[in-house]
């Protein structure tokens, strides 16, 4: 909640939603676990590992064998044949479980005159997925995916990216993301942010801020 001034959000023109965690659920702690099965790790030594090289592959700069092997040797594991593949189709997997309750809300955020966009950190392989499976993605004004554009969150410049697709500046709008350092990132461009951590949590927020449209309870 800090860092946003709730006096001028009734200017607001926009609302930016991150995919991972805010238009999708987490993966399920059984997909956490057989993810970290494939290196040998237990599902609280995986996300160093995961992060590590992950900037790269979601902006495009790695393939999808150069990043998952290089999580297998940072592992000290090597994989056999054929194992890469059932990881991608597992990673992408994780990534799909789609929030019902934040794609309505964010259609009928659009039915009240709020443009709406879509700001995510995503690989080439998991944005083929969303293109070809998610037909809602067509409701948004804009849509930035950061392999598409070459930019990762929190560089400024993927902000300012999708603020120039919604034709709007960045007072003009609020972000919603599940990470505290892309929420602070786009408070320092100016941009209303609020992080994501619950639907319940976010309505507090939203209610509080003086919002009168909330996503329902998923």
């Amino acid at each position: 909640m800090a860092g946003n001034d709730y006096n001028e959000l009734a200017k607001l023109k926009a609302v930016i939603f991150d995919y991972g965690e805010v238009l999708c659920h987490r993966p399920t702690p059984e997909q956490s676990v057989r993810l970290a099965g494939y290196f040998g790790l237990s599902v609280d030594e995986l996300p160093k590992l995961w992060e590590k090289n992950r900037g790269a592959y979601d902006r495009g700069d790695l393939s999808s064998d150069a990043y998952w092997s290089m999580l297998a040797e940072d592992a000290g594991v090597q994989l056999a044949p054929g194992q890469i593949e059932e990881i991608c189709e597992l990673d992408v997997a994780m990534w799909s479980g789609v929030n019902p309750s934040m794609v309505v809300w964010a259609a009928d955020l659009r039915s009240l005159g709020l443009k709406v966009g879509v700001l995510s950190n995503m690989h080439p392989d998991m944005v083929a997925f969303c293109r070809k499976n998610f037909s809602w993605l067509d409701n948004f004004d804009t849509v930035t995916f950061s392999a598409d554009v070459r930019l990762i969150k929190p560089d400024p410049a993927i902000y300012e990216h999708t603020l120039k697709g919604l034709g709007v500046n960045a007072r003009e709008a609020l972000f919603l993301d599940d990470r505290e350092v892309n929420v602070q990132a786009a408070r320092k461009l100016g941009i209303h942010a609020i992080r994501v951590q619950s639907i319940p949590q976010l309505r507090r927020d939203l209610q509080s801020a003086g919002f009168s449209s909330f996503p329902a309870d998923s």
